[in-house]
């Protein structure tokens, strides 16, 4: 199976957007219980709404996800979340003019999203999980987002040095699938297996991943908890922080970043770009 035709643009339109500067992912949630907008978006109309507004405000790609990977969220089978993705995935695709990525680790759903015009798989495992995705990935021609996770939490281990030597697993699984590193972005995988500390330091290792390793980084820290622990702020009150951490996150490096709220960073990265280019 590889991609349609419309989805291999879409995929060279994503990453010629990456390689021109920054990218905006946008977060499309359908489900019913994400962290922060579980519920809101898990109709066809909803759904097909909130991609619409997301792309509007200058989302270059987005992000649909059908199960929740928030700590200690319910696990869905691969079928359970391909029904949940069947009513909404096909509307999406058709009716938005922007690229989409499909939020799983799962090789069965990421097959099925591919199949119908999706050009990007974003796998919190990192290629980790499920022993066919790089497969699926690589014959498909899809663009591949491999993102930093751990089982545990250990405030013991140095954590840049656990997501170098992850993203170099990750990475020889990809190039035995036959998957090319152009079309391959890193995620530190802030909030997933990581301490408070070991979250901030992921932050801050941003360039030392972007230097290591020569590829995009993708920063996921949108509305998290970390910074109502940080600042005493509820989920209403988060996006200061966020756009503080990513505005940081792009001055090391960093070139996509996954939000909820496009149009805030959309002017936040046009008045850091109004400085740099003064």
């Amino acid at each position: 199976m590889t991609l349609p035709p419309n989805a291999h643009m879409r995929r060279d339109a994503f990453f010629e957007a990456v390689a021109r500067g920054r990218a905006l992912m946008g977060i499309l949630n359908v489900t019913p219980d994400s962290f922060s907008d579980g519920g809101k978006f898990d109709s066809p109309a909803a759904a097909l709404a909130h991609a619409r507004a997301l792309a509007a405000a200058g989302a270059d790609i987005i992000d649909v996800g059908a199960e929740s990977t928030r700590p200690g969220h319910t696990p869905l089978s691969a079928a359970e979340e391909i029904a949940r993705l069947k009513g909404l995935l096909p509307g999406l695709v058709e009716n938005v003019d922007a690229p989409f990525s499909i939020d799983t680790y799962k090789a069965q759903t990421a097959q099925f999203a591919l199949g119908l015009g999706v050009a990007i798989v974003n796998d919190v495992w990192g290629l980790q999980h499920d022993p066919d995705m790089a497969h699926v990935v690589a014959q498909a021609g899809a663009g591949l987002v491999i993102m930093h996770n751990r089982e545990t939490r250990d405030e013991s281990i140095d954590i840049a040095e656990d997501m170098k030597r992850f993203f170099e697993k990750s990475l020889a699984i990809a190039r035995a699938a036959g998957v090319p590193e152009r079309f391959i972005v890193l995620d530190p995988g802030v909030g997933f297996g990581k301490t408070r500390a070991q979250n901030w330091r992921a932050l801050a290792a941003t360039n030392e991943l972007a230097n290591a390793f020569g590829l995009p980084i993708l920063i996921g820290v949108s509305r998290k908890s970390m910074f109502g622990a940080l600042l005493g702020a509820d989920m209403d009150a988060r996006l200061v922080g966020t756009l503080a951490a990513n505005i940081d996150a792009a001055r090391r490096g960093a070139r996509i970043f996954r939000v909820h709220d496009v149009a805030e960073h959309k002017a936040a990265f046009a008045v850091l770009d109004a400085i740099d280019h003064a």
